[in-house]
């Protein structure tokens, strides 16, 4: 079965479980890349999909078998989903870049920024035609066991071109027609600065303050928010990307009311003593403000105090 895949998902954290589902169920021969030689076969994952609105009964887990590739049988990848933690894709991502055949063109899904910009050089375009496309998504998944997710919520998926050789059009529909509520946009960066934007106002509050989303929406909060969004329009304009603060606003106040009663995944990662991404959220805001002579107060006290708060 692992010589016809042709996509392989390197990190099978929720978001991995859930895009390699999303492709399983599309038809596209999909697996994931272990993490040592031990990680090899096939994998049964469990998949609990979304209830609706309509539907009162308890919904049942679907198990499906996945397949496992080793770093030396990626000859067939023509497409790589890097769903790791983003301070964690350069790392596991860079040993595989010799391993891959060089049409194989790489995709990152996380969270926050600052990976694309290292990995650009690294692909090596001018020499083997590959290339690098960036997404973001806002679906809701629950990682319950390693190799079990539950969907929560159905949410907006961008994906677009950054550097080297675009995506084939084959890959692109496929992507498009499996994952629900997908668009490919001709810029993809302006979408993950929107995307920080919210990542940069909610999750460091809601760890620092131990609350659930929701309590963002308390006055005491709005001229931190306010104050985020400021700077971070400011260092996205002298990078070359405008973006309207009105909509900012608007939206980071949306998605705290639409997922008021959850807690942020930077809360979580405080609470069960894990590493934040606060050094690629707000952390790289601060990075790109000192890049180009300027400074960022607020978020760089968000930055440094989640920081302590996480050693």
């Amino acid at each position: 079965m692992t010589h016809a895949v042709d996509i392989a998902i390197l990190g099978a954290g929720a978001v991995g479980q859930l895009i390699c589902r999303q492709l399983t169920v599309a038809g596209m021969n999909v697996g994931f890349i272990g993490r040592n030689a031990l990680e090899s076969g096939e994998q049964v994952v469990s998949f609990t999909p979304l209830a609706s609105a309509d539907d009162h009964q308890q919904i049942q887990a679907i198990p499906y078998s996945v397949p496992i590739l080793t770093a030396d049988a990626l000859d067939n990848i023509r497409l790589v989903i890097v769903c790791v933690k983003a301070y964690q894709v350069l790392d596991a991502l860079s040993p595989l870049l010799k391993q891959l055949p060089s049409q194989c063109h790489i995709l990152l899904l996380h969270n926050g920024m600052g990976p694309h910009l290292a990995l650009a050089p690294l692909i090596n375009p001018q020499a083997n035609g590959r290339g690098l496309s960036l997404g973001t998504t806002s679906q809701g998944v629950l990682r319950q066991a390693p190799w079990q997710i539950k969907q929560t919520g159905q949410g907006l998926t961008q994906l677009g071109h950054f550097a080297g050789a675009e995506l084939t059009e084959h890959y692109r529909n496929a992507l498009l027609a499996a994952i629900p509520s997908s668009e490919w946009v001709d810029t993809i960066v302006p979408c993950l600065w929107q995307k920080l934007a919210v990542n940069a106002a909610i999750n460091p509050l809601t760890a620092l303050y131990q609350c659930p989303n929701g309590k963002l929406a308390d006055p005491d909060f709005s001229e931190m928010i306010k104050g985020i969004l400021d700077e971070l329009v400011m260092v996205a304009a002298h990078d070359g990307v405008s973006l309207d603060q009105s909509f900012l606003h608007d939206r980071v106040y949306q998605v705290i009311r639409l997922t008021a009663g959850n807690f942020s995944s930077m809360h979580q990662d405080i609470a069960h003593q894990r590493r934040t991404e606060i050094d690629q959220i707000n952390g790289y805001i601060c990075e790109r403000a000192q890049a180009h002579g300027l400074s960022a107060p607020v978020n760089a006290e968000l930055w440094a105090r989640v920081k302590q708060l996480a050693v």
